[in-house]
């Protein structure tokens, strides 16, 4: 699969699996569900351009552990594996696929110092 075919299929079915099978929310609570796609660059210091051997980093926000905790039942429930599993099968080499929880560090960037903030962008327009 192509690198736009991948996005496509990622877009357009797998990250709306539950509603097109008239589910909830596979992800309750979730208070953002990002894809990033990646584009390996050339690193400035050795000049390489090194393929980190996958395509995409999914993210998921909640506001507590509690609320991801209940989101991981809910993904995992038996009754939902057959049809993520068959809808993966079609994206994804495996279902083998890392998850991790991040904690978050924000380093001042300001001209004299000061945090910064970050504004979210929707397609090419920040909102």
């Amino acid at each position: 699969m192509t690198m736009d075919e991948f996005m496509d299929y990622y877009e357009n079915q797998h990250s709306q699996l539950s509603k097109k099978m008239g589910r909830s929310p596979s992800i309750p609570n979730a208070v953002r569900y990002v894809r990033r796609y990646l584009t390996p660059e050339r690193n400035p210091v050795t000049g390489e351009v090194i393929d980190p051997g996958f395509d995409c980093i999914m993210e998921i926000w909640w506001n507590s552990r509690e609320d991801f905790e209940n989101s991981q039942k809910v993904i995992g429930d038996p009754a939902r594996l057959p049809a993520i599993k068959e809808d993966e099968a079609r994206l994804f080499a495996s279902h083998s696929n890392p998850v991790c929880t991040v904690v978050e560090y924000d380093s001042p960037m300001g001209p004299n110092g000061e945090a910064t903030r970050v504004e979210i962008a929707h397609g090419d327009h920040v909102a």
